[in-house]
C-alpha cells in the first residue's frame, strides 16, 4: 500500500500554496462584487466558498494549528487533534453540525482586579466560525469605515494612534473618551443578524452560535444577548455591531461653524479599535450634541455608554476638574506648551504654533512594566544569570517595539534605570559579602563601547534604551488586504513595529515571500519561522543562511524529511 494515501500522510502532504491560493482568489471574487453592490454574486461566492474543499482545510489548519489558543478545551476537553483527525473535521464541515455550548473562563484584565469572561467553543465549532469567517470578511472588508482599526487584517494598534498623532498636529481638540459598557455580553442578536443581512444559511448558523449558551462548570446559561469572546467569529460579528457608528456621525454633525464672520468647516473625527473608540472635534457644543447621537445610536444594537468611564477632555488645556489628554490603547495623548527650545511647528500659512503633540506610553502601562519586571526578577532570586536574562529579553523587547513609534525615549531611559537598580538589588543579594567593584564586573562586561549585564554563556540583556524610536506608516484609509495589491502589504510587512529587526531584514531580503512555497506573506499575525539551512561543500566551506518560512511550510518539509528518513 502507498503511504501516501494514508489519512496521516495526506494532511502532511497537502500542498498548502495551492489551498490559498484558491480560497484568496474566492475572497478577492467577493471583496470586488461588494464593491459592485452585486449582492446576489456575493453571496452566491460566499457560498462557493463556505463548500470548497481548500477553505475546509485552511480553516481546520488555522484553529488547530496555527492559532494561539489552538490547546485551549472547549466543553468536550478535547485540544490537540491528530492529521486523520484533521481530514475528518474537513470533511464534516460539509454540512455544519449543530453548535455546542462555550466552556466560560475568565483571564485577568491588565491594571485591574476584575477579569474578563472568555467562552471557548469545541474544536469543531471553531472550523466552522473559520469556516464561515473567511467568506465573511471580504465582504465587510469592502463596507467597514476606514478609521476602524480593531480586528481587521493589515490593521492595528498603531495604525490608529498614528492617525490621532496626525489629527492633533496642528489644531487643539475636545475629544469624547468613549467607553461602551461590556459591549461583547450585551450587542442584540436580533440587530446584529440584521444588519449582517447574510445569506439564511449563514443567517442561521451565526444566529446558532449566539444562542449556544454558556457552560460554567456543570452550570448551563442560555445567552439570549452579546458575542462571547474568544470564538473565532466574535471580533468579526463585534466589528459589524458598531458598524455604522462613524457615518452616523459624520452625518449628524454640523457641516460649518460661524467663526469671527466666516463659514469655516470643522469636521469630527472617529477612531475605533474594536469597542474603545474617541471622538475629537474643535467645539465643545458639538462634541456635546455627538455624545447624544452616539448614545442614541447605540441603543439601536442594545448597548450604552459607561457613565464612569466616559468623559469629555481636550488635548492642550484641563476642563472641568480634567486634565488635558486621554488614555488611548496605552497610551497617553496630549499636547503641551511649545517653549522657545523645543522643537517648532507651524501652520500651513507660517504663522508657528504655541504647542507640540505629544503621545508617549501610559502611566499605567510604564507601572504594569516595572511591576513585570520586579515580579520576573523577584522569581529568579536563585536562578542563574543566563536564565534571568532569557526570560527577560522576550518582554523588555515586546514592551518597547509596541511604543516605540511615539515619544517614548525619554519614558525608556526611565525604566532602563529602574532596570539597572533592580539588577543591582539582585547581585548584591547573591553576594553580600563581595565588594561592589567584584560584583559589578561579575556580572557587566565591556565590550568596547558600553558595560553589558552578560552571562558567561555570552547572552546579553536587552535594554530600553537600544529602541530606536521609529515613526509608524499609518495604513492607507481605502486599502484592505483583499484587494490583492500584495506588494503595498508585503512591504507594509517589514515596516511593521512589532516585527522583529531579524526577520523584518530577512523579509525585504525575500521581498516579502516564503523560501518554500514562494507566496507572500499575506497577513502580519501569520505564523512565521526563521529556518536556518546549510550550503556549499565540506571541502570547500560551509555556511549557514537564514530564510522566513511560513510555520506550516516549516512543519510540512520536516515532516517530510523524516518520512524520507
Amino acid at each position: 500500500m502507498d503511504t501516501a494515501t494514508l489519512p496521516m500522510d495526506e494532511w502532511k502532504t497537502i500542498c498548502w500554496p495551492q489551498v490559498e491560493r484558491a480560497v484568496f482568489k474566492l475572497q478577492k471574487r467577493i471583496y470586488q462584487a461588494t464593491l459592485r453592490n452585486d449582492k446576489r454574486n456575493v453571496q452566491r461566492l460566499q457560498r462557493l466558498l463556505a463548500s470548497s474543499w481548500a477553505a475546509r482545510l485552511l480553516a481546520v489548519r488555522r484553529v488547530a494549528q496555527d492559532n494561539a489558543g489552538k490547546n485551549t478545551p472547549g466543553i468536550d476537553k478535547i485540544a490537540r487533534i491528530s492529521p486523520e483527525d484533521k481530514i475528518q473535521l474537513a470533511k464534516q464541515l460539509k454540512e455544519i453540525p449543530a453548535p455546542q455550548p462555550v466552556r466560560r473562563v475568565y483571564i485577568p484584565k491588565p491594571g485591574k482586579t476584575e477579569r474578563r469572561p472568555l467562552g471557548i467553543p469545541v474544536m469543531q465549532d471553531r472550523a466552522a466560525q473559520a469556516l464561515v469567517k473567511q467568506a465573511l470578511e471580504p465582504e465587510w472588508e469592502a463596507r467597514f469605515e476606514p478609521d476602524s482599526y480593531g480586528f481587521r487584517p493589515g490593521r492595528g494598534c498603531h495604525d490608529a494612534i498614528q492617525y490621532i498623532f496626525e489629527q492633533i498636529m496642528h489644531q487643539p481638540k475636545y475629544v469624547l473618551d468613549a467607553d461602551i459598557a461590556k459591549c461583547f455580553d450585551r450587542i442584540d442578536h436580533n440587530a446584529l443578524l440584521d444588519k449582517m443581512g447574510a445569506a439564511p444559511r449563514v443567517r442561521r448558523m451565526v444566529r446558532g452560535w449566539l444562542k449556544a449558551g454558556v457552560m460554567e462548570g456543570d452550570i448551563f446559561e442560555r445567552t439570549e444577548q452579546g458575542s462571547p469572546q474568544g470564538g473565532v467569529i466574535s471580533p468579526l460579528l463585534a466589528n459589524i455591531a458598531l458598524h455604522g457608528l462613524e457615518n452616523e456621525i459624520m452625518h449628524q454633525s454640523p457641516r460649518t461653524r460661524r467663526v469671527a464672520g466666516m463659514d469655516l468647516v470643522w469636521t469630527p473625527r472617529v477612531i475605533r479599535y474594536a469597542d474603545d473608540f474617541v471622538i475629537m472635534h474643535r467645539n465643545l457644543e458639538d462634541i456635546h450634541k455627538l455624545r447624544k447621537v452616539t448614545e442614541d445610536w447605540l441603543k439601536t444594537m442594545g448597548l450604552e455608554l459607561s457613565p464612569t468611564k466616559t468623559r469629555i477632555v481636550h488635548t492642550l488645556e484641563a476642563i472641568n476638574g480634567q486634565p488635558p489628554g486621554f488614555d488611548f490603547l496605552s497610551f497617553h495623548i496630549q499636547q503641551v506648551p511649545a517653549g522657545q527650545r523645543r522643537t517648532r511647528r507651524y501652520t500651513n500659512s507660517g504663522e508657528r504654533l504655541p504647542f507640540l503633540p505629544l503621545i508617549r506610553p501610559s502611566k499605567d502601562a510604564v507601572l504594569r512594566h516595572h511591576r513585570k519586571l520586579g515580579e520576573v526578577i523577584d522569581s529568579l532570586q536563585a536562578g542563574t544569570q543566563e536564565k534571568l536574562i532569557r526570560v527577560l529579553n522576550p518582554i523588555i523587547r515586546g514592551w518597547c517595539r509596541y511604543y516605540s513609534t511615539q515619544a517614548s525615549a525619554r519614558t525608556f531611559s526611565k525604566l532602563q534605570h529602574v532596570l539597572w537598580e533592580k539588577l543591582w538589588a539582585w547581585m548584591k543579594r547573591r553576594h553580600p559579602n563581595k565588594a561592589k567593584k567584584w560584583i559589578y564586573r561579575k556580572y557587566w562586561h565591556y565590550n568596547g563601547k558600553r558595560w553589558q549585564f552578560q552571562s558567561p554563556e555570552g547572552t546579553t540583556l536587552y535594554m530600553h534604551g537600544e529602541t530606536p524610536i521609529r515613526r509608524h506608516i499609518k495604513v492607507d484609509r481605502k486599502r484592505s488586504p483583499y484587494d490583492g495589491d500584495w506588494l503595498y502589504w508585503a512591504t507594509r510587512m517589514g515596516r511593521h513595529p512589532e516585527l522583529d529587526n531579524y526577520v523584518a531584514r530577512l523579509l525585504k531580503k525575500q521581498k516579502g515571500c516564503c523560501a518554500i512555497c514562494g507566496l507572500f506573506f499575506t497577513r502580519m499575525s501569520e505564523p512565521v519561522a526563521v529556518m536556518e539551512q546549510i550550503q556549499g561543500e565540506q571541502s570547500k566551506g560551509q555556511r549557514k543562511i537564514s530564510q522566513l518560512v511560513h510555520e506550516h511550510c516549516r512543519q510540512k518539509k520536516r515532516s517530510l524529511e523524516s518520512m524520507e528518513s
